[in-house]
């Protein structure tokens, strides 16, 4: 089951998010920017009412009027791996970014990975932001034409350290 998380989900998400990446470093993100107020939304996938997956969607400040999220960190417990629960996140989260109103979505993610689900790094082409022009800084759509112009995008604090 794929629902929006609680602040009793905590804990458990950043014992998820640590074994996926094994080390600390996007726990610690994902820490700092619900303490930053820059979450839009969280999803966990749960399993026999245990946490065994994790996506997270923050905002990215644009210096146009469209809101941009940025996906990062998308985790799953090590033995879940590769039986497609990383997919059903991304594409249950992309779902919800819709309906919070996002007209576009940023991810610095694997070049492999993230196209399947209509990123690229073409469409990324026109925003200027620090990971710009690197294959794993990648766009998606969500409303026609959000990244047709040029666009200049800030991440939160949390992703500078």
């Amino acid at each position: 089951m794929i629902r929006y998380a609680k602040p009793a989900d905590h804990a458990a998400i950043t014992e998820v998010v640590a074994a996926a990446f094994g080390q600390p470093d996007e726990a610690r993100l994902v820490d700092r920017l619900r303490a930053d107020g820059d979450v839009l939304f969280e999803l966990v996938a749960e399993e026999a009412e245990r946490i065994v997956g994790h996506i997270l969607f923050s905002r990215l400040w644009a210096d146009r009027y469209e809101l941009i999220a940025a996906l990062a960190p998308v985790a799953v417990e090590p033995g879940r791996q590769n039986d497609g629960l990383g997919s059903a996140l991304v594409r249950a989260g992309l779902e919800s970014a819709r309906e919070f109103g996002a007209h576009g979505v940023i991810v610095l993610g694997h070049p492999a990975y993230y196209p399947r689900f209509g990123f690229s790094a073409e469409t990324a082409r026109t925003v200027k932001a620090p990971y710009a022009g690197s294959p794993a800084f990648m766009a998606l759509a969500l409303e026609p034409g959000v990244f047709d112009a040029p666009m200049t995008v800030a991440y939160p604090d949390a992703f500078g350290g």
